[in-house]
């Protein structure tokens, strides 16, 4: 659909913001379903977010904001409510303004994105063991979301240790029941492992040691980047099943699009 004073604007803030693939996606599915919503990414520096936000509550055109690196954390305290998952991770990937109570509502679907692209390939998490690099923004989400799926055991790895520790215990007290732990980023013996830091993104470096990837583990990957990571290349050749970063992007612009009032079809989302 042409772009008119009707069209309702999705944002997508990052810094940088060249690498990002969710406009192109969001906006292939929206023309397809003749929807009147345009997806416009923003370069926002760290130091401007407050202004940036402030400036931006007045758009009554405006539906929401899909939030990326490095804002995901960041944009929390500017959020007036949060839903339950996003206050439990601390970390908030789209944002939403109630006009009429100019309060700022924000949502996280990194984890139920994930899960959702994870199984749209025909993979499942219930029962497998589980290694996950990265306790960030993302990674709080998609660690939650692997333990509601069934996961027998999760492993965080991260560079920052006490990040693995804090989010193990977090995980803990909110489902006690849950086999969750800190641990090093040696993937041997694992079903499953997820990527969800942001290396590999600009350059051909991994999260960890690939030679030690066993045959037949499935390497999830949470980086969109064309042509693949540089992980799940050399988990091809050590014979692992690879699961591009886009499955997962696939699933949080369907849950994205929802909490913003987009019911897309997940078939016309269009590709990386």
């Amino acid at each position: 659909m042409p772009i008119t004073g009707l069209t309702q604007i999705v944002g997508i803030i990052a810094d940088p913001v060249a690498h990002v693939r969710t406009p192109q996606m969001f906006n292939a599915a929206a023309q397809h379903m003749s929807l009147p919503a345009v997806c416009v990414p923003f370069h926002v520096p760290p130091p401007q977010l407050g202004v940036w936000l402030t400036a931006c509550a007045g758009l009554r055109n405006l539906s929401g904001i899909v939030v990326t690196i490095p804002h995901k954390e960041a944009v929390l305290p500017f959020c007036d409510v949060v839903t339950d998952i996003a206050r439990m991770v601390g970390s908030v990937n789209v944002v939403r303004r109630e006009h009429d109570t100019r309060r700022w509502i924000g949502g996280n679907f990194d984890g139920q994105g994930f899960v959702a692209g994870v199984k749209a390939q025909g993979h499942t998490l219930a029962g497998k063991r589980v290694l996950q690099i990265g306790a960030g923004g993302a990674g709080k989400s998609m660690a939650y979301s692997i333990l509601a799926e069934g996961a027998a055991e999760l492993v965080i790895a991260n560079r920052a240790t006490e990040k693995a520790v804090a989010l193990a215990a977090q995980l803990k007290r909110a489902m006690p029941e849950a086999s969750v732990r800190p641990g090093e980023a040696d993937p041997r013996g694992f079903d499953v492992v997820v990527n969800a830091t942001s290396v590999g993104l600009t350059d051909d470096s991994k999260p960890l040691d690939a030679n030690r990837l066993d045959a037949g583990t499935l390497v999830c990957e949470a980086v969109v980047r064309e042509g693949g990571t540089a992980l799940l290349k050399a988990a091809a050749e050590r014979g692992c099943l690879v699961h591009r970063g886009e499955w997962m992007l696939r699933g949080q612009i369907v849950e994205i699009g929802r909490f913003l009032g987009f019911e897309l079809d997940a078939s016309l989302i269009g590709d990386v």
